[in-house]
Order: C-alpha cells, then sequence, then structure tokens
C-alpha cells in the first residue's frame, strides 16, 4: 500500500536512537486501550527549532496526503502506561504555544508497527518512554494558567478558551493532558477531539438560533485529500445532518450511505459517522455564526480511492472549510438545487434521500 510506502521512507530517512533531542511541537497522545489505564506519550521529532508545522493540521490547507503523513511520521512517541488520574510531570511543555525543547530518554530504538487494519491515524515510530527533560522554557498565556488552575468545569474550560482565540487542537491537547475540568484526569485524544468539537458546536448552536435563515438554498463544495464534500443549505431553523458514503475502491470498500442527524435538541453519540459528523457540524456552526443567520445543513461526503490512509478528523475540519469559502450554486426551491446536486454528487442521489432525515419525506416526494 502507499501508505505504507510513504511512512517507511520518513522512518528510513530519520537517524533515531534510544536518546532523542528536539523540539516538540508541542505534542502528546493518549491512548484509549486498556481504560482506565492508558498509553501516554509525549512526541518529540529529532529536529531542532520551529517544529510547529508538524503539529498544526488546521494550518494544512494546502497538503497532500503524503505531506500529511510524512509529518505526523516525524514525531517520536515515547509511551508510559498511566492511571487516568495520574497528573502529568510535563504540563509545561502540554500547555505550551511554541515548540519547547525537550530531551526524551527511551528504552530502545523506537520502531515502527503499521497495522493495515486499524483505522487510527497514529502512525509514529515509538517506544517506552524511560525519562523527558523539558529543556526549553514552555511559553504558556495567563489566562491559560489562570483557566487550568481554576475549579471550573471542563465545559466551562472549553468555551472560555475558544471564546478567546486558542485553537481547537491547542484544547484538544489540554483537556487530554487531564488539565481541564474539576476532577482533573487524563483523557484519551480521540475522545477530546470530539468532547471539544461537540461542546463549541453546542455552544454555537445556542447563538444560532436567534438569528433569521438564509434566504436562499445555497450548495457548497471542495474537494481535500480524497473526501469530497457538497453541502446543502436550506432557508429553515436548524437542523444539521452528515450523510457519508465511502465510495467503491476506497479504503475500507463501499459503505453504503452513513447517516448522522440532529434538530436543535442534542442527540446520543453519532454512531455511523462517528467524529466526523461533530468536526463537519462545527464548521456549519462557526459558518453561521460569521454570518449572523442559521439554515438546515445537509452535508455529503463522498470518500474516494485517493483517500488511502485515515489520517485523523481534522481533515474533515479543513475540507468543509474549503467547501464553504467555494459556492457553487444559489436556487430559489429545493427541486432545483437537489436537480443540481445530483449532477454533483458521485453516488445516487435517491440513495442518500431514502436515508436523509433532515430532507423529510414529504420534501421528498414533491421532488419525483
Amino acid at each position: 500500500m502507499k501508505r505504507v510506502k510513504v511512512i517507511k521512507s520518513v522512518f528510513s530517512d530519520l537517524k533515531l536512537d534510544k536518546i532523542i533531542f528536539g523540539s516538540s511541537p508541542p505534542s502528546i497522545f493518549v491512548g484509549e486501550r486498556g481504560y482506565p489505564k492508558v498509553r501516554v506519550a509525549p512526541l518529540v521529532p529529532p529536529i531542532e527549532g520551529d517544529t510547529s508545522s508538524l503539529d498544526s493540521p488546521l494550518k494544512w490547507e494546502n497538503v497532500t496526503l503524503e505531506e500529511a503523513i510524512k509529518r505526523r511520521a516525524m514525531l517520536v512517541m515515547g509511551e508510559r502506561v498511566c492511571n487516568v488520574k495520574t497528573s502529568l510531570d510535563f504540563d509545561g511543555l502540554v500547555m505550551s504555544v511554541k515548540p519547547v525543547d525537550a530531551e526524551m530518554v527511551l528504552s530502545k530504538k523506537p520502531v515502527l508497527k503499521i497495522d493495515l487494519s486499524d483505522i487510527s491515524a497514529v502512525v509514529n515510530p515509538k517506544a517506552e518512554l524511560e525519562k523527558l527533560k523539558v529543556v526549553g522554557n514552555p511559553k504558556v498565556p495567563k489566562a491559560v494558567d489562570k483557566i487550568v488552575g481554576d475549579e471550573i468545569k471542563a465545559q466551562k474550560a472549553i468555551v472560555d478558551l475558544y471564546e478567546k482565540g486558542f485553537d481547537e487542537y491547542y484544547i484538544i491537547r489540554l483537556l487530554s493532558a487531564g488539565l481541564l475540568g474539576i476532577d482533573k484526569k487524563l483523557v484519551p485524544t480521540r475522545w477530546s477531539i470530539t468532547a471539544v468539537e461537540d461542546t463549541i458546536g453546542e455552544q454555537l448552536k445556542r447563538e444560532i438560533v436567534d438569528y433569521k435563515p438564509i434566504d436562499c438554498y445555497e450548495v457548497y463544495r471542495a474537494q481535500f485529500l480524497g473526501n469530497v464534500y457538497t453541502i446543502l443549505m436550506i432557508p429553515s431553523a436548524y437542523a444539521f445532518e452528515l450523510l457519508e458514503v465511502w465510495l467503491p475502491k476506497s479504503l475500507f470498500g463501499f459503505s453504503g450511505v452513513l447517516r448522522d442527524y440532529e434538530f436543535f435538541k442534542k442527540r446520543s453519540y453519532a454512531n455511523e459517522t462517528l467524529g466526523a459528523y461533530y468536526s463537519a457540524r462545527l464548521c456549519v456552526l462557526e459558518f453561521l455564526r460569521e454570518r449572523k443567520r442559521q439554515a438546515k445543513i445537509v452535508v455529503f461526503r463522498e470518500v474516494t480511492e485517493d483517500y488511502y490512509a485515515p489520517i485523523g478528523s481534522w481533515q474533515i475540519r479543513v475540507g468543509v472549510r474549503r467547501a464553504l469559502r467555494n459556492r457553487v450554486g444559489i436556487f430559489d426551491d429545493l427541486s432545483s438545487a437537489l436537480s443540481f446536486l445530483r449532477s454533483l454528487l458521485r453516488h445516487r442521489l435517491e440513495d442518500y434521500l431514502k436515508r436523509s432525515i433532515v430532507l423529510k419525506a414529504k420534501t421528498i416526494d414533491s421532488y419525483f
């Protein structure tokens, strides 16, 4: 597989030993297997200087899939198993907004293991961590120091940090490291991503319901890293739906139409589209808040064979934002908008309509 070739090429170029000295972007990973005993790993590349680009995925708008994999694979993981109640001894590194020089002492030379059946985006060389020494001076904003030190619930801390302009992946890092909330504990990275995006999304949803609906039917579209995003916005009270299809020859084969949706009331976890749902929803809610409007939104995600390696939900954030900058159609009625969608979508529109909840049955009937 191309994914394996790319990762191995990066690994072969790295000169790794038991001692890794470099500038952490900074970055940390917390696994979920074995919870409440979890793998915790600071990530340090074997290079010094401004390494922030290695772990700033929301800024990777112009990267290729190969480049994204290479950036991830440059970071070496020093793992150790901790109970989630454990306090980390490198909080300063985690809280820093600038790269921090650090030295990792590992039990052996890091190795690279690739599981072709794993949908995880984690493809880093790794070994057991014996010692981590933070050499540089972490740059921690006063506002972050205060929020981390305050006895406030994690949800409020997340929203406060977001409203102060901090990148959500920075907030995810703080939550994963057990630095937010009253009953502080480590949170697996994958859970943290969903928790942060969901919490911010719920806050934005409460804001936009006071805005007027958009005036007409709007269609947006873009491609990013083998994913095609087509977005339909309908002049109506707020609702959101993600319809996702992994096309034939895609990484995991044809999926059929996967669906998760909501009206204003919060629903349970998105069991079909998983974390992709919260990433896409946050994008459209940010877009609507900026416009001071509300709408009924349906996002169509079509995954092609060009997406040959799963690299994380960040690509959904970047891809949907790119689509929302590219409006390709404005219509006065739903029938015209659906006819246009039929010409854009790679999978049959009828299959999407059969599974859609947000596009109600009576609306579908009027189209045929």
